[in-house]
């Protein structure tokens, strides 16, 4: 009678991961990491949105936005064209990676500067998806609330991986070694995060995150 093997779990359209810093890490750029991530902050913070105002002597007010993900968009073509452009997905692709490389950064995962283009020791990658066959043009109407039982999840993995970079914080500046156990903990709950954004607001994939921190 055959055996049945155990079978490794369906891989997942979204992948992350960290390269773990085996080495010394800088212990002075890890003790003023709040201090030093500021400038790249601000170019983050420029590119995922903003909103600015301004008046004339009329008395009216004009306001322009511009940046961030973009959503809407691709869940109007989606729902009535049935595609998704390459180049919407490669921006939104190329954005979150940027985000994470920062996330990483202040989760003292890497102490080299996050880079704007170079994706460093942080691998975030999307499979581009075939509209008509793989995505449910109605579906994008309802991933945000499908999402919810994960939203409560992530509050309760954020709140632990801020324990665990403090921890690893001590543990660096100490050591100047980042925690493996920690380490994967951090990237499993920021991998976790990453899933759900691509499935609820990236909208490129239909198949729905699973509940786990593991690759």
């Amino acid at each position: 009678m055959q055996q049945l093997q155990p079978t490794d779990p369906p891989a997942y359209p979204v992948t992350f991961s960290v390269d773990y810093p085996d080495r010394q890490l800088n212990r002075v750029t890890t003790f003023f990491r709040l201090i030093v991530a500021i400038p790249v902050l601000i170019v983050l913070g420029s590119v995922v949105g903003g909103t600015w105002q301004w008046g004339y002597d009329d008395g009216e007010a004009a306001a322009a936005g511009a940046g961030g993900l973009l959503f809407f968009g691709p869940l109007l073509l989606i729902l009535f064209r049935q595609k998704y452009p390459r180049w919407w997905f490669d921006w939104n692709l190329e954005l979150q990676r940027f985000a994470n490389r920062v996330a990483c950064y202040l989760a003292l995962m890497d102490d080299r500067y996050p880079s704007t283009d170079d994706h460093q020791s942080v691998h975030l990658i999307y499979r581009y998806p075939d509209v008509p066959t793989e995505l449910n043009r109605w579906l994008p109407l309802v991933k945000w609330l499908l999402a919810i039982p994960h939203y409560i999840v992530l509050f309760f993995l954020h709140i632990g991986a801020i324990v665990a970079v403090i921890i690893s914080w001590f543990a660096v500046l100490f050591t100047g070694r980042y925690p493996r156990g920690l380490f994967d903990y951090v990237e499993g709950a920021i991998r976790w995060q990453n899933r759900v954004a691509a499935y609820a607001f990236v909208l490129v994939t239909d198949q729905y995150p699973p509940f786990r921190l593991s690759a």
